[in-house]
């Protein structure tokens, strides 16, 4: 786990992008989206590459998670909001952003479906991962197994609470949804785990430098080989050892990259 600490929201979304493009140029690949606010600043950068000759034409993508109940169509489906901040601003094929489908009749036939689709395409190549205020990746809540597989899910209250700026009210934010697992996430070959801010601080800090446990759903990713979290400075206000990253970030071989 390589843990960079950086000064602001964009130098994080900036670092974020590089791994990604690098990736992205490399030939054929298959991306993991994650939603929310974090990731924006990142979508906008690869947006704007882009437009500077960035083609995601030979890549797929795989969204983390849906919620339960809402058409495809409403505008705070997943599937709405990545159409809407990334995958419509760039030249993914039409049928290369894949996500869950929230109104299936039988949801858990709808996670085997995921889970095969995401087997077929090779595997996600690199994971973009958001962190909740409870520690929570993709809506892996708190206690959820550490070898969990995409799954349906009961939304915690913080969590609703944390969402509901994206709805009319909290009483329109959904109570499930339909989520990868931990044991899925920790598949792919370069997970990518962003945080921003000082309400993501204690999170931050428990999901990489406290045990690995189900109540901080987050520090599973402790477990996998080829990690990178990037934060800004108010997002890493409670780590202990900022100074040791900082240090070995300064002092990262050229050749090693990300």
């Amino acid at each position: 786990m390589e843990i960079i600490v950086l000064p602001d929201p964009d130098a994080v979304a900036r670092t974020a992008a590089d791994i990604i493009e690098e990736r992205v140029r490399r030939g054929p690949s298959v991306l993991g989206l994650a939603t929310g606010s974090t990731p924006l600043g990142t979508y906008r950068e690869l947006i704007e590459r882009h437009r500077h000759g960035l083609s995601f034409a030979d890549a797929q993508a795989f969204l983390l998670d849906e919620y339960v109940g809402l058409p495809a169509e409403h505008p705070e489906s997943y599937r709405s909001v990545i159409r809407r901040e990334f995958a419509g601003h760039v030249d993914f094929a039409a049928d290369a952003v894949h996500g869950l489908d929230g109104e299936a009749a039988d949801p858990a036939a709808e996670a085997r479906r995921y889970e095969a689709s995401i087997a077929a395409a090779g595997g996600v190549d690199v994971q973009l991962l958001g962190i909740g205020t409870d520690g929570h990746v993709g809506f892996n809540e708190p206690m959820s197994s550490l070898a969990s597989r995409t799954r349906i899910k009961t939304l915690t209250e913080q969590t609703r609470r944390d969402n509901a700026r994206f709805f009319a009210s909290p009483d329109e934010v959904p109570e499930h949804v339909l989520t990868q697992g931990l044991g899925t996430i920790l598949e792919a070959r370069h997970l990518l785990l962003l945080g921003l801010g000082e309400a993501k601080a204690e999170a931050v800090a428990a999901a990489v430098e406290g045990p690995v446990a189900a109540l901080c759903p987050a520090s599973a990713l402790q477990l996998h080989p080829h990690v990178t979290v990037l934060v800004d400075a108010a997002a890493a206000s409670r780590l202990a050892h900022t100074e040791y990253y900082q240090y070995t970030f300064g002092r990262k071989p050229a050749w090693q990259g990300f």
